[in-house]
């Protein structure tokens, strides 16, 4: 119930464990096992028991090392570990020229050749494709490139026939080749028996072309797409990756009867967690029946910029780390010639992980078996509890239950206190900055910092706690100062080890503490530390000059989820400014580091090994908050924006991807939680829409479709009409929000005419004097619909002015989950007198004497109740305390602090 719930962006009930505590197992309704020999049916239950007892799929899990492979040859380029290869990988991307046009074609394979492509793929729609094909193949021979061409093949077995005579490999996908158009249309198998009858059917169409590669020497790859299985597949095996490997086999049991063996597998998705998965499951399975075929890796429909290389390292570099993956493809939304680059960096960052140094790093972590915590065929996550010492759901939330970000912060940071609060994601009110979607949850201060802080800068530290935020200080720092002074209320105090934290007494004992450990730490240690209930949270921060950060990491993680803790972990990942780099002494880049940290942490994080990040680099403060969001969300935690599966363009591709991309992401980027498919055609547009909220893909030429899940419901939108229409069946299914207005002083709605009232204290507010439209309130009302309510405020200033009770007229709204009270300058504005007695206790305004301080403190308490504009509804009345600070004659106040309900 709990993961149904939050799959819809249900928060559980207060209390609640997230599900992403919960156990998801890969398998689904039934398997079929087939090797070269035997075909034999098998029911869930047996299907999901030989699942859960595969436990290698790569060389070791401890000690990292490149899977062995035969060599797959296509013309002159080898994939796999064989000699030939010296266990280099390939690179590849797709062409996103029509097929049909022979010279624009040539030319981007050129371009792509250049870049650094060891093959490149075109899409083969129908025969004029194929033939098409031969001719692209016969210019560049005339040239001298020899670059090896791959044919994308979906729906045309024929196509497939003839391109085969011209191109040197071959990609099928088992979900479409013999089962025609995508469809879910659910087919009811009595018995397995009838499932398998329909594999002869398959077998018809395949064979001419296996035999025909057998006789070419041609190369194929047999590629499994999450989206777009089929709807026999579907049906018996569910959505599933164990769906996606058997689908698979059929294929290659084929390929074995007819001694055909020169292919690869892939098992794509755009989901990196899916995607890395069913990879893990295949190798298994591989391992399980003695097959050494290559491994083509790729993150399908990542997308564009930051996001798309984020998920495609997370997802291809968790694989690499493990030693799988011999060729691989970054997709992304843009022209192919640029998707090499990040391609080469991540088989560069893979090629550094499993090297001798990597192995021995790896040598040096104590030993340990996750066989059973960390199982192949199941995502088993801890269940985790996070302390009310740091979220405490009202004055603090340091962490978050979906994961969490702590941003480092040094000194100079602190040097421009607005630019800091927007570094850091906060909205801001007057000055104060306040918790939005994507606010980071703590602020680490590095090592020295506090100490050079001055009271300016203090003072922003200050108001970063009373927004919420954590304040994670090292012990050493707080060291001389007087009684171990905390600097904020919502410090968390770090200890440097474990040892430090189960020896520490005394000091601080008011402060929550968490640990730092270094993932070499004696087991008997670790099962003291594990069995406290007081951490409030574990900080792994691995000395990577001495051992790998995987495999203590996992270990760690493993001894956690043994003990059965349940404290948060957070994974500290920190680079200089020459780890930050990529492999080769590259630049130091944005773009390039983004592949380093999503292979880092990705490749922990996508089997729930940890909670949350603390990234420290030599970037921006800004560019790392946004990055560790980025992690976070490309690995399936926690989404503080619009998720978009956008494919990378192809010669099937109905209209301009990238601009489409482009202007969908500026008009619906602001919606977190919701997922949006942009796809070029029908051939994984469908499928792609089982990970979506919403899809737009193009369904003719000049044409668009729009889905909600996996439903279409409206076809043949003209291009120019289609955003629009997305973004009202958006507003129609209620998940639109109007974005945010970069002007903090936003305008209010006319504020009811101040009321004088009379008397000292609080009283209840009256109720409002006009009537509302009477009708019911939506759950769009109660996210972005303005309040109107009354405040009386008691003021007294430094004894010289007589209290004076007053009616403020204030505005309010809804912004991040918080109420922003804007008042009416007309009657905040306070109003020079010459002497108190000219306060007058009915005036709308705050009055105090012209001879009064610079700058005078005022205490003030209220009570309001608002209702909603659209219906009228009151709320229950709600009071508060709190403090402002007047700044001289005619001046406003600004609210320093507030506390209450």
């Amino acid at each position: 119930v709990l993961a149904l719930g939050e799959a819809l962006q249900f928060a559980p009930p207060a209390g609640v464990a997230s599900s992403r505590a919960a156990t998801t197992p890969l398998v689904g309704r039934a398997t079929v096992v087939e090797t070269a020999d035997t075909t034999t049916a098998a029911s869930t239950a047996s299907s999901h028991e030989h699942s859960m007892s595969l436990t290698q799929y790569c060389e070791s899990r401890y000690v990292p090392a490149r899977r062995p492979t035969r060599g797959v040859h296509a013309g002159p380029v080898t994939i796999g570990t064989d000699a030939a290869t010296m266990n280099r990988i390939a690179l590849q991307t797709m062409s996103t020229t029509d097929t049909r046009d022979v010279e624009a074609s040539v030319a981007q394979i050129l371009r792509c050749r250049d870049a650094g492509a060891d093959l490149v793929r075109l899409t083969v729609q129908g025969l004029n494709e194929a033939k098409k094909a031969a001719e692209i193949r016969k210019t560049l021979d005339a040239m001298g490139a020899d670059v090896p061409l791959v044919a994308d093949i979906h729906f045309h077995p024929k196509a497939a026939l003839l391109v085969a005579d011209a191109f040197e490999k071959i990609r099928v996908n088992p979900g479409n080749f013999a089962d025609g158009r995508k469809t879910f249309e659910e087919i009811d198998y009595d018995s397995p028996e009838e499932f398998e009858a329909e594999r002869a059917y398959i077998e018809e169409l395949f064979t001419p072309l296996v035999l025909k590669c057998k006789e070419l020497g041609r190369a194929m790859r047999i590629g499994t797409n999450h989206g777009s299985l089929s709807a026999r597949i579907m049906s018996f095996y569910g959505d599933s990756p164990l769906g996606m490997v058997e689908s698979a086999l059929e294929f290659a049991n084929i390929c074995r009867k007819h001694d055909y063996h020169n292919f690869v597998f892939s098992m794509k998705a755009s989901n990196p967690v899916v995607m890395v998965q069913a990879y893990r499951l295949l190798a298994a399975r591989m391992y399980d029946l003695g097959w050494d075929y290559p491994l083509h890796l790729g993150v399908t429909e990542a997308g564009e910029g930051e996001d798309g290389r984020m998920k495609s390292a997370i997802g291809i570099g968790a694989l690499l780390a493990d030693g799988l993956g011999d060729t691989i493809r970054v997709s992304l939304t843009e022209d192919p010639e640029f998707e090499l680059e990040p391609c080469k960096t991540l088989a560069d960052i893979g090629a550094e992980m499993v090297s001798d140094a990597s192995r021995v790093r790896a040598s040096a972590v104590p030993a340990f078996d996750d066989t059973t915590t960390r199982p192949v065929a199941e995502l088993r996550k801890r269940d985790v509890e996070i302390p009310k010492s740091v979220n405490d759901g009202e004055t603090v939330s340091a962490l978050h239950r979906d994961g969490s970000v702590v941003t480092a912060l040094g000194a100079s940071d602190f040097a421009d206190e607005q630019a800091l609060y927007r570094a850091l994601g906060c909205q801001t009110a007057v000055g104060m900055p306040f918790r939005d979607v994507a606010t980071s949850d703590s602020v680490y201060l590095k090592p020295g910092t506090l100490a050079a802080l001055g009271k300016p800068q203090l003072r922003t530290l200050s108001r970063l706690s009373q927004a919420g935020l954590g304040v994670v200080v090292d012990r050493a720092d707080l060291s001389g100062r007087d009684d171990d002074h905390l600097p904020v209320p919502t410090t968390v105090v770090l200890e440097p080890s474990a040892a430090a934290f189960l020896d520490a007494a005394g000091a601080a004992a008011d402060a929550p503490r968490a640990v730092t450990l270094r993932g070499d730490e004696a087991d008997d240690e670790l099962e003291a530390l594990f069995s406290r209930d007081d951490v409030a949270f574990v900080v792994v921060d691995v000395p990577t000059a001495d051992l790998s950060r995987l495999h203590a990491s996992r270990r760690l993680l493993h001894l956690a989820k043994a003990a059965t803790s349940s404290v948060p972990v957070l994974h500290k990942l920190s680079y200089d400014a020459q780890s930050a780099k990529a492999p080769g002494n590259k630049p130091l880049r944005k773009d390039l580091f983004i592949l380093r940290l999503g292979v880092d942490g990705g490749s922990l994080l996508v089997d729930g090994l940890g909670d949350g990040v603390l990234v420290d680099a030599p970037f921006d403060v800004d560019f790392l908050r946004t990055a560790s969001f980025g992690l976070l969300q490309g690995s399936r935690m926690r989404n503080v924006k619009t998720e978009f599966v956008s494919c990378p363009s192809c010669g099937r591709t109905l209209f301009d991807l990238q601009e489409v991309t482009e202007t969908i992401s500026q008009r619906t980027g602001h919606l977190p939680g919701v997922t949006i498919a942009i796809m070029g055609c029908i051939v994984n547009g469908p499928g792609e829409m089982a990970d979506a909220d919403f899809g737009y893909v193009g369904g003719a030429p000049g044409k668009v479709d729009l889905y909600v899940g996996k439903e279409v419901v409206q076809k043949g939108i003209p291009n120019e009409e289609a955003c629009d229409a997305l973004v009202q069946l958006i507003k129609d299914h209620d998940r639109w929000v109007d974005p945010k207005e970069d002007d903090e002083d936003v305008a209010s709605p006319p504020a009811v005419e101040a009321t004088a009232a009379e008397g000292r204290g609080v009283k209840e507010t009256r109720a409002a004097e006009e009537e509302s439209p009477s009708r019911v309130a939506t759950s769009e009302d109660y996210w972005g619909f303005f309040l109107c309510g009354h405040v009386r405020a008691s003021s007294h200033l430094l004894g010289i002015c007589p209290t004076s009770i007053v009616w403020v007229s204030l505005a309010a709204r809804m912004v991040g989950g918080c109420l922003l009270f804007k008042g009416d300058s007309s009657t905040t504005r306070a109003k020079t007198h010459t002497s108190p007695s000219s306060c007058d206790s009915t005036s709308p305004t705050l009055c105090y004497p012209q001879h009064t301080l610079a700058r005078t403190a005022v205490s003030f308490s209220f009570s309001f109740s608002f209702f909603c504009s659209n219906t009228g509804e009151p709320s229950p009345s709600y009071s508060s305390r709190g403090s402002a600070v007047a700044s001289g004659p005619g001046s406003h106040y600004s609210v320093a602090s507030a506390h209450g309900g």
